[in-house]
């Protein structure tokens, strides 16, 4: 399994570098899962919403296992972040066709505007920052205000910290239960009850601790 997070200028740290810490501790005791930070145009320099800097290890796969979105720069409409990164189209147009592809999406905070903009969002539960609620559903979500949202082969988080929660569920649906909760024993992170909405019981690989 492999697991991809795009990066893009003015992405938001904590919606990518809680996911990265995850799921490259995943990679180090999971023989054949790998992590890596990606973007468009490959192993580059990324300047993130509040300065930090990164380097990306490589392009974007052609079809991730799964792609993990963040956002950042949505509410102040920055030349660059999520907001910019939606009108310019070459992101959305990319998660639609790894989407197609078969990839499973997740989006952390404003990322799932960069989803919903994409077009695979609409008719489906998803949900964001609380603050960007009203922008999803005019993208056609049904919004569900929880921290995470598992519809299946798409799955959204709330606000930044919610990535944590969002990558330890995917990691249960992969790896199972007592992979999250080292994973989560690792971090020192108390998983909150609930945290969880499975849209569709049958489309996950578990049922994660603390699912409504």
């Amino acid at each position: 399994m492999n697991a991809e997070i795009l990066l893009f200028d003015g992405f938001d740290e904590l919606d990518a570098f809680g996911p990265w810490e995850i799921l490259s501790g995943a990679a180090q005791v999971s023989e054949g899962f790998e992590a890596r930070f990606v973007t468009l145009e490959g192993a580059r320099e990324v300047r993130a919403d509040h300065g930090a800097v990164v380097r990306a290890h490589g392009a974007l796969s052609e079809v991730p296992d799964v792609l993990v979105i963040p956002g950042g720069g949505w509410f102040d409409r920055t030349p660059e972040g999520a907001w910019a990164q939606a009108q310019r189209g070459a992101i959305p147009h990319a998660i639609a066709e790894r989407h197609a592809a078969g990839t499973v999406i997740a989006s952390v905070c404003t990322g799932a505007l960069l989803v919903a903009r994409s077009g695979i969002l609409e008719g489906r539960t998803a949900t964001t920052n609380p603050g960007a609620y009203d922008d999803l559903r005019a993208a056609g979500a049904d919004v569900v205000e929880a921290r995470v949202v598992d519809d299946g082969d798409i799955v959204t988080a709330g606000g930044p910290a919610c990535g944590l929660d969002l990558v330890l569920h995917l990691v249960e649906r992969e790896f199972g239960a007592d992979a999250a909760a080292l994973a989560a024993r690792e971090i020192h992170y108390d998983r909150p009850a609930g945290a969880v909405h499975v849209q569709n019981a049958a489309s996950s690989l578990a049922s994660p601790t603390g699912s409504s």
